[in-house]
């Protein structure tokens, strides 16, 4: 999220509100139009246009977009690393204020859950940027009038069309990845919530094990389609 849009509730209280309110209003318009234009805005989900489709072409558009998605999967598996060291930091618990621990436990767990969200969201984006390139160069394929030229670039096209494909394809495992390790995560996350006692929380041992195996696999998964967008960005630049 942007973290102008977190801190509108306070910059919008009543006194403050009313001391700067043309600076607010402005402030205001200036983050919805942002939403509503910008490639990593709400507006992208909701599909309008952003502002880089009037003066990008999509090949570049397609790129950006690859390169944001490999970002966010980048930064989910570091999500994830650090949660999982906050889960194995409450679970070896060797005195000291366990509920601090657990709300620290919490923050990683939250941290996680929307970084993986933002994976959906990028890996959505890189869809439709593909869609809209290969829509783009079918049309144009029927605009060619030497035949041996046309064959070349439907070869092209093909070509293209199929790695953009095994490169989503790869996104989509890495992105489906998340759901179980966030699902195991939640559960322990309630359990200590409900449970802030060591005795407890040893019993949660051999789930550390789990989770670390499941987390590692992720992480084989992040890095494999993170090195497949760095592919693709290679062919399609060339």
């Amino acid at each position: 999220m942007n973290p102008i849009v977190k801190f509108l509730p306070f910059l919008l209280n009543g006194k403050m509100f009313a001391k700067n309110k043309k600076w607010l209003v402005l402030l205001g318009v200036l983050v919805s139009g942002y939403q509503l234009l910008s490639p990593n805005g709400v507006g992208a989900d909701w599909g309008i246009p952003s502002i880089d489709t009037f003066y990008q072409e999509p090949r570049d558009i397609l790129i950006s977009r690859v390169e944001a998605a490999s970002d966010a999967q980048q930064e989910t598996a570091e999500e994830f690393k650090s949660a999982l060291e906050k889960f194995k930091e409450v679970v070896n618990f060797d005195g000291g204020d366990l509920e601090k621990k657990f709300n620290t436990l919490n923050a990683a767990y939250e941290r996680s859950e929307e970084a993986a969200n933002n994976i959906t969201k990028r890996v959505d984006r890189v869809v439709r940027a593909s869609n809209n390139l290969l829509s783009e160069w079918r049309d144009e394929l029927a605009q060619y009038h030497d035949a041996a030229i046309k064959q070349r670039a439907e070869a092209q096209f093909d070509e293209t069309r199929v790695k953009a494909e095994k490169l989503i394809a790869a996104m989509r495992k890495a992105e489906a990845k998340t759901k179980p390790v966030l699902g195991a995560f939640k559960d322990q996350v309630l359990f200590v919530k409900h449970n802030l006692n060591t005795q407890a929380i040893s019993a949660l041992q051999q789930e550390s094990s789990i989770i670390e195996q499941d987390v590692s696999a992720l992480i084989v998964e992040m890095e494999a389609s993170i090195a497949e967008a760095e592919a693709f960005i290679q062919t399609i630049k060339s």
